[in-house]
């Protein structure tokens, strides 16, 4: 049930890992204005996120993203309704900036505050629009949502605000991650999934067989500790004039035996629950060859495929609005006592009987 309130438009707060976001953002998805920050060159020298470092630049960048975020959406104080911020799951200390940030310009502006999920915010980024972007009119409830990133790889059924029950998940790495762990092996840098799609362009994906774990189970998990498992024996068979040479072709093979197994569980899951709209999102569908291949994958399945663009799939403060503003119209307000959690609460999904 709806609030008594009014909530056009809220200004969102993102800083669950390590970057810094904030958006101005209307009831109905329209991003007024988003403003990020990312730490990549921080974290480089350590081939990772140090917490520490994350949570000591969210204080420095905070506060000038958000001047910028309303400087513009061309909006004031006195046009915002509410705020929203992420407060589980991510870095604690991270988690604490935002919070920090959020309930103290909260109380000091009169506005109420609500807390939201990180992955609910993925989950709902294919409602987010401006003027570039707007899923097809036949995206909605229900649908699958595929959230991939350095943290999570899940499969979720979403059948409306707050009704995320999780089909699969993965039970070791995550895609993000292991992309960044082969990256890393080979000796690319950070961010590690940027770098091997990149190189990934320039390479025959069929040149190494690598293994798709879990692709005849008949579950909808994942798991990625094999492959990169494989992939490191694979490094360390080659000299570094092979590795040099073949770069490209491991990026590629590797890529796709990502790509493969991602796409093979959301057929599957399309077979077991008879739903005909997908959104992938998360960091790892900024990756190249998913959004092609997922097109292709739903143009061949009958399923409407949505996958937002890379501004929205990456850790940002819109997707925290929506879900923000839509929350506060059901009446929620965070609690004065309101904290941090490195994990999400108990009631915030549901897990399907099948895991």
């Amino acid at each position: 049930m709806e609030g008594t309130a009014k909530f056009d438009r809220v200004l969102a707060i993102e800083t669950s890992c390590d970057d810094t976001s904030a958006a101005v953002i209307s009831a109905d998805g329209y991003v007024e204005a988003v403003c990020s920050a990312n730490q990549d060159l921080a974290h480089e020298p350590f081939g990772g996120v140090v917490p520490e470092i994350a949570s000591r630049n969210h204080t420095l960048n905070v506060l000038p993203l958000i001047e910028e975020t309303l400087k513009r959406s061309g909006r004031s104080w006195s046009d915002l309704d509410g705020i929203a911020v992420t407060s589980r799951p991510g870095l604690v200390g991270s988690l604490l900036v935002g919070l920090v940030t959020a309930k103290s310009l909260a109380l000091a502006k009169g506005l109420p505050l609500v807390a939201v999920n990180h992955l609910e915010g993925h989950l709902l980024a294919g409602f987010l629009r401006d003027e570039s972007f707007a899923a097809p009119a036949e995206f909605g409830y229900p649908y699958l949502g595929l959230a991939i990133s350095g943290g999570h790889t899940h499969l979720f059924l979403v059948k409306g605000l707050g009704d995320y029950t999780v089909l699969g998940q993965t039970v070791d790495d995550a895609a993000g991650e292991a992309f960044d762990k082969f990256a890393k092996m080979a000796g690319l840098g950070f961010p590690g999934g940027v770098q091997v799609d990149k190189l990934s362009r320039e390479g025959d994906p069929q040149s190494y067989q690598f293994p798709r774990a879990l692709i005849h189970e008949d579950n909808l998990n994942f798991s990625f500790s094999g492959l990169k498992t494989a992939a490191q024996n694979q490094l360390q068979k080659m000299t570094l004039a092979e590795r040099k040479q073949q770069l490209p072709s491991l990026c590629a093979s590797y890529q796709e035996a990502i790509v493969e197994v991602l796409l093979h569980k959301l057929t599957k899951a399309v077979a077991s629950t008879g739903v005909r709209c997908a959104l992938l999102t998360g960091g790892v569908s900024a990756n190249s060859r998913l959004r092609a291949q997922a097109e292709v994958w739903g143009r061949t399945h009958g399923v409407t495929v949505v996958v937002p663009p890379l501004r929205y799939c990456t850790d940002n403060a819109a997707m925290i609005g929506f879900a923000g503003i839509q929350r506060l119209r059901r009446g929620e307000r965070a609690a004065e006592d309101l904290g941090p959690s490195p994990r999400p609460y108990p009631d915030d999904f549901k897990y399907s009987d099948e895991l």
